[in-house]
């Protein structure tokens, strides 16, 4: 029995869902998703349109030195008597920028190592996985400090040492996914066409993996911006650079506590664990929605039921 459909016209259930489209009914259809998407969405509105919304330049003295909150400086002021607010808007610049960027850099490095050990296999994914292994017993941040301190603060060494420490999950995630991928009939039919192993790679493993990078870029922004406050909380970060971390610094080392100023500290480690919780939960949304295989782990209760005794009707 053969389906009737209009010349030209492509029946629903072959027509492929666009991922713009499945991202929006992830936002739409779960709370976490929402919430993370509006606290991201947010800050970057903020760091944006600071030069906008701040009520004062980032080194402009418009107060006493740790002057209290109040209707003018609703966050109170700094050691250098700075509108604390406004440093939070222009410290979220760098903060998301060193984030993002860090990302970048793991997910690609990450990426391409997975899907090499993945597709390649034999004494190649043996060798980069025992690399792997290595990398991921050493504690990341103990290895940042040293690397950091070694190549020196700046930005951009803080970006690659962060992104180059952090693409060991992202591989081990890639190369499980590609190996399952690479056994898939219409990927063996390619290759018995003649296909390339690039072509193959781009055209049939990279469109079943993007979903999964995607969510782990989001989770992996999270992790970047928690290490770069620790190192710029250490003093090794750009110094000249307004981030959140280094607001938290000066505030340490410059006594904020024993003045009792809370107001230099609490709000910058607020946006810090607010922007990683809003990552999380979108990450996460995204890569429940994305990924449907994870969705057969979840086990509900819901789905559970009483078997009813013999000869019971109901």
């Amino acid at each position: 029995m053969k389906i009737s459909a209009e010349p030209g016209v492509v029946p629903d259930m072959d027509r492929p869902r666009r991922r713009g489209g499945l991202l929006w009914d992830t936002i739409k259809r779960q709370k976490a998703a929402s919430v993370g998407a509006v606290i991201i969405l947010t800050f970057l509105i903020l760091a944006v349109f600071a030069p906008l919304l701040a009520p004062s330049g980032p080194r402009v003295q418009v107060g006493p030195v740790y002057g209290p909150p109040s209707a003018h400086h609703w966050l109170g002021l700094d050691d250098g008597g700075i509108d604390m607010l406004s440093l939070l808007f222009y410290g979220a610049r760098i903060s998301m920028i060193v984030g993002g960027a860090a990302a970048l850099v793991a997910t690609l490095v990450g990426g391409l190592i997975g899907i090499t050990a993945g597709y390649v296999g034999g004494r190649v994914d043996g060798f980069l996985m025992r690399v792997t292994d290595y990398f991921l017993v050493i504690p990341d941040l103990v290895l940042m400090i040293v690397i950091a301190a070694i190549w020196g603060p700046g930005l951009m060494h803080i970006i690659f040492v962060i992104g180059l420490l952090l693409w060991t999950s992202t591989a081990r995630i890639v190369r499980a996914q590609v190996m399952s991928v690479r056994e898939r009939v219409y990927v063996k039919r390619a290759r018995s066409l003649g296909a390339g192993h690039m072509r193959i790679v781009v055209h049939h493993v990279l469109p079943q993996i993007a979903p999964l990078l995607i969510a782990n870029v989001v989770l992996t922004v999270a992790v970047a911006i928690f290490d770069e406050t620790a190192l710029a909380f250490l003093g090794l970060s750009d110094p000249t650079a307004i981030s959140w971390g280094t607001i938290i610094e000066h505030g340490f080392l410059r006594q904020a506590v024993s003045s009792g100023a809370w107001w230099a500290i609490v709000p910058p480690g607020i946006c810090v664990a607010l922007l990683i919780m809003g990552c999380y939960l979108f990450g996460q949304a995204i890569e429940d929605a994305l990924n449907p295989r994870l969705k057969v782990a979840h086990l509900s209760i819901k789905g559970f039921r009483v078997r009813p005794p013999e000869g019971d009707s109901r």
